[in-house]
């Protein structure tokens, strides 16, 4: 069972953010699986000893095999205004990707149209609008190259499923790990390099900026960019 208590990137009477390890669901789904959420519920109820039930609302989730910032809110109130941030696109994201190939550009402004197939649980990206597509907008600058492995840096306006993940794929620089867009192959542990590393937003109850930064796990080959990375978290 995760020690959530090791996971808190930041917490307060309204809101939580937990640094989110690959593998974990961040809500239930058809496997069963214990989410995230009722980790983080059944860590309240203990910390805090409360004997009833405890609010934990997601507000916005990130795939399985992907790591980092999950933000969760701890009242009714406090869900709503998250929830109206992310629909208005108010709050600024910030991922970091290892690909495995360096993208076309050093950097670039993309816009898609994606089409999610439910059934395969796979998105496809066209270049122009089609029927029951969304738009996904995103930013990405390449930072840093060791061995055959690139750091990217990912800023998404929208928030599609599998947006990142197929856009990046799209500029010939397939996520590592991510056979379902272009990965070579598997990681040991079936996660993909694709973390959520920051967030800016407007606290939901005082009205004041926040951020928050996570870091990315140790292992290879994020360990290849530890002193890349280490900077990015002091700007």
């Amino acid at each position: 069972m995760l020690d959530i208590g090791r996971l808190v990137v930041y917490e307060d009477n309204h809101i939580i953010v937990i640094n989110k390890p690959a593998g974990v669901l961040v809500q239930g789904d058809e496997t069963g699986d214990v989410p995230l959420s009722e980790l983080v519920k059944n860590y309240l109820k203990e910390k805090y000893q409360k004997p009833g039930n405890v609010f934990t609302g997601v507000v916005h989730r990130l795939d399985r095999p992907v790591s980092g910032i999950v933000l969760l809110a701890k009242t009714s109130k406090a869900l709503s205004r998250m929830n109206e941030q992310f629909r208005s696109n108010t709050i600024h994201k910030t991922y970091l990707a290892v690909t495995s190939k360096p993208p076309i550009s050093k950097e670039a402004h993309l816009i898609h149209w994606l089409v999610k197939d439910e059934k395969r649980n796979v998105t496809q990206a066209f270049s122009k609008e089609v029927p029951k597509s969304l738009r996904a907008e995103l930013s990405y600058q390449f930072m840093s190259q060791e061995q055959e492995f690139s750091l990217v840096q990912v800023k998404p306006v929208t928030g599609r499923p599998h947006q990142i993940r197929v856009q990046l794929a799209t500029q010939k620089s397939p996520i590592v790990g991510d056979v379902k867009y272009g990965a070579p192959q598997l990681l040991p542990d079936k996660s993909i390099c694709l973390h959520a590393f920051r967030l800016n937003f407007v606290h939901p109850v005082r009205q004041e900026k926040v951020v928050v930064s996570a870091l990315p796990p140790s292992t290879f080959p994020w360990n290849l960019f530890q002193q890349k990375i280490n900077l990015l978290v002091s700007q």
